[in-house]
Formats: C-alpha cells, sequence, structure tokens
C-alpha cells in the first residue's frame, strides 16, 4: 500500500512538473509571437496616421482602394501557401515525437520545392484574374495595379512559409517573430518614403492611386527582407544543410505519399484558416452592389461607407484578431504532441490554459480601446463622425467573437477532427451568405458587420461544444479563471473611465486635435494597463499564466505583492 502510495505522489509530481514545463514553453512561444505580433501589427497601423495624412482629400478613397486589394491578396496568399506553415508545423512536432527529424528535413525540402512552383502558379493567377476582381469589387480600373503589385509577394511566401512553419513545429518561435518584425519595418519605410515623394514631390506625377500601388508594392519588398532573417537562422543553426541533403528516416515512406499527405493534412485549415478574408471578400463584393439597389449613393460615397465599416476598422481590429491567431499558433505543436502521445490529461490542461490566456489578453485589451474608441480613431484618422464611431465600437466588440473563432479552429484540427471543423465552417458561411444581402439591405454599413457576427457565434459555440467533448477540458475551472479576469477588466475599466473624463475636462481647450487623442489613449491607456497589470500581480493572476516571467516582469516594472 505505502509503494502503491508512493507512486501515485510521485506519477502526480512527474505530472505537475511535465504541466508546468510545457505551459512554461507555451507561454515563451506566446511571448515571442505576442512581442512580434504587437510590434508588427502596431507598425501595420501606425503607418496608416501619416499615410492617411499624406493622402490629403484622396484619404477615405486611397484606405479602401489599400484595403480591397490587401482583401482579395490575403486570401491568395491563404491559398497559396494551402495552410501549410501550420500543417508543417503540426507534422514536424508529429515526427519530433516519434524522434524521426531526418524525415521533418525531407518533408521542409520537398515542400519548399512544391510551394515554389504554387507559388509561381497563385501570383500568375492573380495577375491575369485582377480586371475581373476589381470590377466584382467595385474598385473599378484603379485597383487593378494594386492587385497586380501585391501579385509580387506571392512569388516569395508560399516557400517561405514552409520555413515558418518549421520553426513553428520545433517550438523556436524567435526566428519567425524577428522575421515578422523586420518585414513590416521594411514595408513600412518602403510605403511612407515612396507616398510621401508621390504626394508631396510629384514623383509619378503626384497621382494617388499611384501612391496605393507602391504602397501594395511595399508588401514584396518587406518579404525579402524576411527571407533574408529566416535563411540567416537556418545557416546559424546549421539546419540548412540537413533540409537540402536530409539523413536516413527511421518512417518509411515515399515523396509523392509525404506530400500528398502534407498537403491533405493542410487542406482543411487553408479553407478554415481564410474564414475571416472570406467573409471580408464577401462584403467586399457584395456592399456595393445591394447598396445601389436600394440608395442612389454614388461609387465614391460607397467606397468612404466601406472604408468606415471594414477599411478603416481592419487596421486596429486586426491588431487584436493576429494575438488570438499567435495563441493558437503557439498552442498547436504542443497540443498535437500531447494528443498523439494520448496525453490526454496534459491536453486537457492546455486547452483550458489556452482559453483562460485568450481571455487575459482579449478582454481588457478590447475594453479599454472601446473606452477610448474616439481618440483612437482620432489619433489613427480625424475625429469620426457618429456613424465612424458607432462602427468602430461594433467592430472592437465583434472582434472578440472573431478572435476566439481563429484560436479555436486550429485547436479542433489538431485534435484530429478536420472535417468535423470543416462542416462547421461551411454551416458559418451558409448562414452568413443567407443573412448578408437582407442585412445589408436593412441596416446599410452595420448589414455586413451584423451577418458575420450572428455566423461567427454560431461557428464559435459549436467548435467550443466539441473540443469540450473531445478533451473534457474542466468547464469550471476554466470558467473561475476567466471570471476572475473579466472582475479585473471591470475594475480596470473603471480607473480608465474615470482619468478619460478628467482628462476630458482638462484638454476640452484643444477641441478634438490629434494632440489631444495622443494624450488621452497613452495617460487613461496606460492608467488602464498598470491597473490591471497591478490587480493580476495581487490576486496570482499574472503568475498563473506566466509562471516565473509572470514574477520576472512584476519585479522589472517594480509591482510589489501587498
Amino acid at each position: 500500500m505505502e509503494q502503491t502510495g508512493q507512486n501515485a505522489v510521485e506519477s502526480a509530481q512527474t505530472y505537475r512538473e511535465s504541466r508546468d514545463k510545457q505551459q512554461e514553453t507555451m507561454m515563451r512561444g506566446t511571448m515571442w509571437f505576442t512581442l512580434a505580433d504587437i510590434l508588427s501589427r502596431l507598425l501595420g497601423a501606425v503607418y496608416i496616421i501619416p499615410w492617411y495624412a499624406l493622402m490629403g482629400e484622396h484619404n477615405n478613397q486611397a484606405n479602401a482602394l489599400f484595403s480591397m486589394g490587401y482583401n482579395i491578396y490575403a486570401l491568395f496568399l491563404l491559398i497559396s501557401t494551402a495552410g501549410i506553415p501550420v500543417a508543417i508545423a503540426r507534422e514536424v512536432a508529429h515526427y519530433k515525437a516519434l524522434g524521426d527529424e531526418n524525415l521533418s528535413y525531407k518533408l521542409v525540402r520537398q515542400m519548399t520545392l512544391f510551394m515554389i512552383v504554387l507559388g509561381v502558379i497563385s501570383a500568375g493567377v492573380m495577375y491575369f484574374l485582377s480586371p475581373t476582381l476589381a470590377t466584382m469589387s467595385g474598385g473599378g480600373t484603379e485597383l487593378i495595379p494594386v492587385m497586380r503589385s501585391l501579385s509580387l509577394s506571392i512569388l516569395i511566401f508560399p516557400a517561405m512559409s514552409v520555413i515558418r512553419g518549421y520553426f513553428q513545429g520545433l517550438n523556436d518561435v524567435k526566428p519567425i517573430a524577428l522575421s515578422q518584425i523586420y518585414e513590416q519595418v521594411i514595408r513600412v519605410i518602403w510605403m511612407l518614403v515612396m507616398t510621401y515623394m508621390i504626394m508631396k514631390l510629384g514623383f509619378l506625377g503626384g497621382n494617388w492611386a499611384e501612391a496605393v500601388v507602391q504602397s501594395t508594392t511595399a508588401a514584396f519588398i518587406g518579404m525579402l527582407g524576411s527571407c533574408l532573417i529566416l535563411m540567416w537562422y537556418l545557416i546559424k543553426n546549421k539546419m540548412l544543410g540537413k533540409i537540402i541533403n536530409p539523413g536516413p528516416t527511421k518512417t518509411k515512406i515515399r515523396t509523392g505519399k509525404l506530400l500528398s499527405q502534407t498537403i491533405y493534412q493542410a487542406i482543411p485549415f487553408i479553407i478554415i484558416g481564410s474564414a475571416i478574408q472570406i467573409f471580408k471578400i464577401i462584403d467586399q463584393i457584395s456592399f456595393s452592389t445591394v447598396m445601389h439597389w436600394v440608395t442612389n449613393y454614388s461609387n465614391t460615397e460607397l467606397m468612404v461607407f466601406f472604408s468606415y465599416f471594414s477599411a478603416n476598422t481592419d487596421k486596429l481590429t486586426m491588431i487584436l484578431i493576429g494575438e488570438a491567431m499567435t495563441l493558437g499558433a503557439v498552442a498547436l505543436p504542443l497540443i498535437t504532441s500531447n494528443f498523439v502521445k494520448k496525453n490526454y490529461r496534459e491536453t486537457a490542461h492546455l486547452v483550458s490554459y489556452d482559453f483562460q490566456l485568450f481571455v487575459a489578453f482579449m478582454l481588457p485589451a478590447v475594453m479599454g480601446m472601446i473606452i477610448l474608441a474616439k481618440p483612437i480613431y482620432t489619433l489613427f484618422y480625424t475625429a469620426p463622425n457618429g456613424l465612424q464611431l458607432s462602427l468602430f465600437v461594433f467592430t472592437l466588440i465583434q472582434a472578440i467573437l472573431l478572435a476566439l473563432y481563429t484560436m479555436i479552429a486550429p485547436i479542433l484540427q489538431a485534435l484530429k477532427h478536420s472535417r468535423m471543423a470543416m462542416k462547421y465552417f461551411i454551416s458559418t458561411l451558409v448562414i452568413k451568405l443567407v443573412l448578408q444581402i437582407p442585412m445589408v439591405m436593412i441596416f446599410h454599413s452595420y448589414g455586413p458587420l451584423i451577418a458575420t457576427t450572428i455566423a461567427f457565434g454560431y461557428g464559435t459555440w459549436i467548435m467550443i461544444r466539441k473540443i469540450h467533448e473531445i478533451t473534457n477540458f474542466r468547464v469550471k475551472g476554466t470558467m473561475r479563471g476567466i471570471i476572475g479576469i473579466a472582475i479585473l477588466t471591470i475594475i480596470m475599466a473603471v480607473f480608465t473611465l474615470l482619468v478619460y473624463a478628467l482628462l476630458a475636462l482638462i484638454l476640452s481647450p484643444l477641441g478634438t486635435s490629434r494632440i489631444r487623442a495622443v494624450l488621452e489613449v497613452f495617460v487613461a491607456g496606460g492608467v488602464g494597463f498598470f491597473t490591471y497589470l497591478w490587480l493580476a500581480v495581487q490576486t496570482g493572476l499574472l503568475e498563473k499564466l506566466m509562471g516565473d516571467r509572470g514574477v520576472a516582469l512584476a519585479k522589472k516594472l517594480r509591482i510589489k505583492m501587498i
């Protein structure tokens, strides 16, 4: 009996050590990914301040044109990569768990060659279909060169995505993070310099549409920089030679079968991973057409309305949604590895932990942005009118739902239920298609947002229910953690509101200027952030979610337990 009891204690201790180690690995990956995502997405959002101002009276049209091109481009990126980064990460983690790393090298080599060919084909298709896609989108002939400039990026991105997926599968996310940061830095520098030269110095005739084309060409320039970073890390870690010439594999599998198996695994990832982008394209194609049926607005006016509910808001809400993608991507290899090894207890814990980590990041961020919606919009664009502000708040609330869907869909696929995930996505898409036209006809600019919210609400609910059915993660424990986070968020919101109200009184002589917006965002937002962080330290939430890193962060910020 004593021996049995001792074994039970040792087993429980081993489980806790394994759980804490995996949680630490996931947190380390999350921090790198989060840092990269925040910096790259902030750069991708902050650039809009000078860029929007440089466009002058054409700012909303230019932003709408830019967004229309990027919506199509983003879908082509997803198609051209065929979900490969996530699928490669999953397969690399799988083979690593089986102790067959040479098969991973072989997979990366073969997939890189295949993706080079796929990139050339996809880029060609987008280039030649640009006139048709521009007409369908309502962007006119000005959208054609924008799309064609973006097709350049598709030449190299698919192959680059294989390398990113490889590092992700190894849980070595630093190279991915740095490549993302360098990509954005180079991209933003190119687009701002070229826009300034065109709009202020008269380069290329001072044509605002040409400035948009150069701004989208910047994506290709940025990717070249990103590729160099990834190649440097492969050489530094002595992986490039092994990928070019992998050794013998333990598992005997033909190259063709290896490719087809990985692509088969990837297809659901691309379809489900492109859900948000598909919905945006539905909005882009249908909005102008339906609005012409029920209103007398001109094409220019409808482009402006499109910028209100999509182009302008996307720049900010995608920062939040990007964090969900990060959380899902970091968790995926660990969940896959544990599920393959039949460590179901650890799998359930990681799923519960991922949900709580998601809420801990998303809820306070969304709440703070809702409170400061007016100065944030003013900071990035101009002082919003009633329609702009209400649409922005709507999209911020919706972002929680979209981000949650983005995080949980890959988890369901990692649990070997890709077909079920596909079925749920199709149901979500059907709801969107059925509701889209009547919602736009009734609610105009709000219509696309309402249709998307209802559709994703249903899709998210059925996916969470299925994940619980598979893993049996602790609902009560998860909800207890989420409720605790919600309480801290409410307290944070109260302090943020009080400071914001006080600043509004003090800064009222400044009107709706950008200087006032900067002060309100950084002072009130800063108070909210540190309030939430202080509360997280006092309640033990920071240590629970971030472990020793949370303790170290608190010490660096000189936050002590009371």
